[in-house]
């Protein structure tokens, strides 16, 4: 299916050879394995379930990893779910596949499985040629049939249970993630110290390999330090892990002070409803892939001698699971001002430019008009997100 039918849906295989057996006295919930078959379940339109049948029913493998996600989490609770089977013989996996639907219809799991459409290949080794592929076209084509209903039983199911995602963020940073440091309370002032503590962290001339990089501790935490910008990450579970202190408090753009290291975004901004939301809703849009990069002005202060801009960008990992946002302050006046003085220009007011005069962000103009002698485009500002003036913060 992954193979002949990628030009018409994109399908990840996922493996679970490495899946631990499931025991409640041995949680290993937030193993890597089980959180990165949670987080594609979680990521994915739809899924799709190829069983054989064993003694009647699935094997252990795959019930072991159904209990492991349907535990403490719950990936499946919603999910459209297709069921596929094969089977050594002519029965084709029908009786593990009428299991299989019970099983994800239980409480706990609660998954949405495609009514009908049962897909049973029997007689499998023979089925398939020297290539991979099935031999019989009636066979392909039924399949086709059936994964297209299931594209739009998908659809429709994600319609139905959609809701806004930006008012489920959760800022307390509770669920945790594989690189939440247990048993330290994130709220604590010394809570670096004691994270660095029960982690056995690398520090001072201890050396840190990375991607394309040898540095110690020391060398990393001055590279950064010196970095004109003012640098901050919270990871995908909404914990405040890092800043770059840089400059005194007083100096800096976005305050930072080293007791809220390790804080829940809710602690981190005002408990103001209003900042809370829109909070939640940059943070939505970026978990989501709504958008890559958000960015927004920060009004206030001297709009003559500064122009200070945040901006929001989603990490990813190597397999694309999202992983956190990397924020960067700069005030982009010195910068500008720099660039007019070595290349001899200056800025001109534009009066056709549309400017919210309350909160400095340029409304979003229609196309850019050319000029005709030059064929250059007039400078034009593009924000993806409307300011809201008293709190900086943005409406999606």
């Amino acid at each position: 299916m992954a193979k002949h039918f990628k030009g018409v849906v994109d399908i990840d295989v996922l493996d679970i050879n490495e899946v631990p057996m499931f025991s409640q006295d041995d949680d290993q919930t937030n193993s890597p394995v089980i959180q990165n078959l949670s987080k594609k379940i979680k990521a994915a339109d739809g899924v799709i379930i190829a069983t054989p049948e064993h003694n009647h029913s699935i094997p252990a493998a795959l019930k072991n990893v159904i209990e492991w996600l349907s535990y403490e989490i719950h990936p499946f609770d919603g999910k459209p779910v297709m069921i596929v089977g094969a089977s050594y013989h002519t029965q084709g996996s029908s009786r593990a596949q009428l299991h299989l639907r019970q099983i994800l219809e239980a409480p706990g799991v609660n998954a949405v499985v495609l009514p009908g459409n049962e897909f049973l290949l029997g007689d499998v080794k023979s089925a398939f040629d020297e290539n991979d592929d099935l031999k019989d076209q009636r066979t392909v084509e039924f399949l086709q049939s059936t994964l297209k209903k299931f594209l739009m039983f998908a659809k429709v199911i994600n319609m139905i249970g959609k809701t806004d995602d930006a008012e489920n963020e959760d800022l307390s940073a509770k669920k945790g993630t594989d690189t939440t440091v247990e048993g330290v309370d994130m709220n604590a002032d010394d809570w670096l110290d004691q994270a660095a503590k029960k982690t056995n962290a690398a520090s001072g001339n201890d050396y840190v390999k990375l991607d394309s990089g040898l540095l110690t501790v020391n060398q990393l935490d001055y590279f950064l330090k010196t970095i004109p910008i003012e640098l901050t990450y919270v990871d995908e579970n909404n914990q405040f892990l890092y800043y770059n202190r840089a400059v005194p408090v007083e100096k800096m753009l976005a305050k930072r002070v080293p007791a809220q290291v390790g804080d829940s975004l809710d602690k981190v901004h005002p408990n103001i409803s209003r900042v809370i939301t829109h909070v939640k809703q940059v943070i939505s849009a970026l978990r989501n892939g709504d958008t890559d990069l958000v960015s927004m002005p920060v009004p206030g202060g001297d709009a003559e001698k500064h122009h200070v801009m945040h901006y929001y960008k989603a990490m990813h990992y190597e397999d694309n699971n999202y992983k956190g946002v990397n924020e960067w302050a700069v005030d982009l006046k010195p910068i500008v001002d720099e660039y007019l003085k070595s290349t001899g220009q200056k800025l001109v007011k534009d009066p056709d430019a549309k400017v919210d005069a309350t909160s400095g962000a340029s409304k979003k103009p229609e196309a850019p008009t050319t000029d005709a002698t030059s064929g250059a485009s007039e400078e034009v500002v593009k924000p993806e997100l409307e300011v809201d003036a008293t709190s900086s913060a943005s409406k999606h």
